[in-house]
């Protein structure tokens, strides 16, 4: 050690100053992060609360418009005929006792691996056959803006990296689905509802949902709905099944 270097003070080994520029370009790229991470969530938040504004009224017109049409229809002496639904629930409400191969088959297609298990499914010909298949094992209708909305907020889970994740914040929803332009709880619901362009993804995100037994009991799971029972088609009647089992 030279004369110069002791008047100095202490030498800094060159490791040391090494680690202390990392840290702080690490705590500068962590500022710089969070940041730019707080400016997102304010543009986010204020995008997604024109979105809810913006849905809130479109199915307020919607109700408005179905009740005009039904003023009409009786006006001119007859009814309104609803148009096709396009969004069916379907609840599982048998077990597995003496269910043969291809229908156990189906209820895994379906994702119904448990008694009281819900999905959302799209209507077509596909899913319509495999549902007359399964139908003394299931019950399902169309439901409502209140289901969709009640199931999702209240008994909503997302399927992130393999594991199912309460919707507990519109971070996990973008993360998931924000490449298809869904990144709040309130666009994955208006997906749903109106079976948009990205409802496949929309539903493989969200886990299958595990309901509870129906408050009150169910009549007869042997004999179809049409019969007294519970099983198969109850068209609009499910959101009353949903209000008891949610």
């Amino acid at each position: 050690m030279t004369e110069e270097q002791v008047k100095g003070g202490p030498v800094i080994p060159h490791s040391v100053l090494k680690k202390q520029e990392r840290n702080e370009e690490w705590a500068l790229a962590e500022k710089q992060g969070l940041e730019a991470l707080k400016k997102k969530n304010a543009e986010n938040r204020k995008l997604i609360y024109n979105r809810a504004k913006q849905y809130s009224q479109e199915y307020e017109e919607q109700q408005i418009e179905l009740v005009q049409l039904k003023r009409e229809a009786r006006l001119k002496g007859g009814f309104y005929v609803s148009p096709e639904a396009k969004l069916l629930f379907i609840i599982r409400i048998r077990g597995i006792n003496a269910i043969d191969p291809k229908t156990k088959k189906i209820l895994q297609l379906l994702r119904l691996r448990q008694i009281f298990n819900g999905v959302f499914l799209k209507v077509n010909k596909a899913t319509i056959n495999m549902l007359h298949r399964v139908e003394p094992y299931v019950t399902f209708g169309y439901p409502n803006l209140k289901s969709v909305k009640e199931l999702i907020y209240k008994r909503g889970y997302g399927k992130l990296n393999k594991s199912r994740i309460a919707l507990t914040d519109n971070s996990i929803i973008e993360q998931a689905l924000g490449k298809h332009g869904i990144i709040c709880i309130e666009d994955l619901v208006h997906e749903i509802l109106t079976v948009g362009p990205h409802f496949k993804e929309a539903n493989n995100f969200l886990w299958p949902f595990k309901l509870k037994a129906p408050l009150g009991g169910l009549k007869k799971k042997r004999n179809h709905y049409v019969e007294g029972g519970d099983a198969g088609n109850r068209e609009d009647y499910i959101n009353d099944l949903i209000r008891r089992m949610n």
